[in-house]
């Protein structure tokens, strides 16, 4: 067993055995059809573990604080699904040009507080970011959360990120690449 194969194990019994806020149950798994159909809404593909857990996994509801959102349709605890989340934070920072929100940066767990936990599906590892919106400007909302989506369940797993209580003191880095992955492209001539 590969140690993704491991890592998806593991995942799954603990998806299975814990529910997180809002979620009664584990939803099924989403079918293929459902992933190219919201890569299309997207215009990106899904980093190929996060596609994973959602065809092997379920459909949201398990992972850390509130949980892996869905993918297309909103959770029973109201959460609206990462598509149109991400949609709907792309059309927000056109209007909105101080808070502009990153091509290619797919919310995938609400923290509360209007926080999320995001993938970099631009990243080959699927670097995991925090936004953390309450904070004074758009350049000090962004910080790593994890280099990967892969270490980013194994310390959901291991019960040692930091949002745990235990880790009250723990700092996350800013994100160094938000201000080049939103800078406006020039218009065409």
């Amino acid at each position: 067993m590969t140690e993704i194969e491991q890592l998806l194990a593991s995942v799954g019994a603990e998806a299975r055995n814990t529910r997180p806020w809002g979620w009664p149950s584990l939803p099924e798994p989403v079918d293929a059809a459902s992933v190219v159909r919201a890569e299309a809404a997207l215009g990106f593909a899904l980093p190929p573990l996060l596609a994973t857990l959602y065809l092997r996994i379920g459909d949201g509801g398990f992972g850390p604080e509130y949980g892996l959102l869905p993918l297309l349709d909103g959770s029973p605890s109201g959460e609206p699904a990462a598509v149109p989340q991400y949609l709907a934070h792309r059309e927000s920072g056109r209007k909105d040009p101080d808070w502009p929100w990153p091509e290619g940066v797919l919310p995938i767990s609400h923290w509360g507080c209007g926080m999320y936990a995001c993938v970099d599906c631009r990243s080959p590892e699927g670097t995991v970011l925090l936004f953390e919106p309450n904070a004074d400007e758009a350049d000090h909302a962004w910080y790593v959360d994890a280099p990967g989506l892969e270490a980013w369940l194994r310390v959901w797993l291991e019960g040692t990120g930091w949002y745990e209580e235990s880790n009250d003191d723990a700092d996350l880095a800013p994100w160094p690449d938000f201000r080049t992955r939103t800078a406006a492209t020039p218009a065409a001539p």
